[in-house]
């Protein structure tokens, strides 16, 4: 059951779970203005009370689910699902630090321009993935580094 609800949240795009259209650019509009900034400080949110919500999920139904079986197989098929819920959640908090270190950065107008090169990321590219710190070119030439790295090591 558990799965299932994290299989069906999962797929949800972000801006789904933000309950908001894609943005919609008015013509001579500044990039990262007021209005792209409080689009994003609502995706970025909605985002993370979902996965907050998701913990909260987690932990009550590991309370309520916990028991100890008498039968060893049963008791390894819980342990085991408690262990897949836990990475699970494991990867959510990373994405939760993430999340709220980009809503500091929309708070400080420093959001949507790339860490690197310090072009501009794109509106697109930020509702995919809101986290974004790297324009497409710097992302492709870090994964490009990153394939080296593991073929060399």
């Amino acid at each position: 059951m558990q799965e299932n609800q994290n299989r069906k949240t999962s797929s949800l795009s972000i801006l789904a779970i933000a309950g908001v259209e894609a943005y919609q650019k008015k013509p001579g509009e500044k990039y990262m203005n007021v209005d792209q900034l409080l689009h994003f400080k609502h995706i970025l949110q909605a985002w993370l009370n979902q996965l907050r919500d998701d913990v909260w999920r987690t932990v009550s139904y590991m309370q309520d689910e916990a028991a100890n079986f008498p039968d060893p197989v049963d008791r390894a098929a819980q342990e085991e699902e408690f262990s897949l819920e836990l990475r699970n959640r494991d990867r959510e908090r990373k994405l939760i630090k993430k999340i709220e270190h980009t809503l500091r950065k929309v708070e400080n107008n420093d959001f949507g321009f790339c860490e690197s090169c310090g072009v501009e990321i794109g509106v697109r590219r930020l509702e995919a993935r809101p986290t974004a710190d790297l324009c497409i070119d710097c992302k492709t030439l870090a994964e490009i580094r990153e394939k080296q790295m593991i073929w060399q090591g």
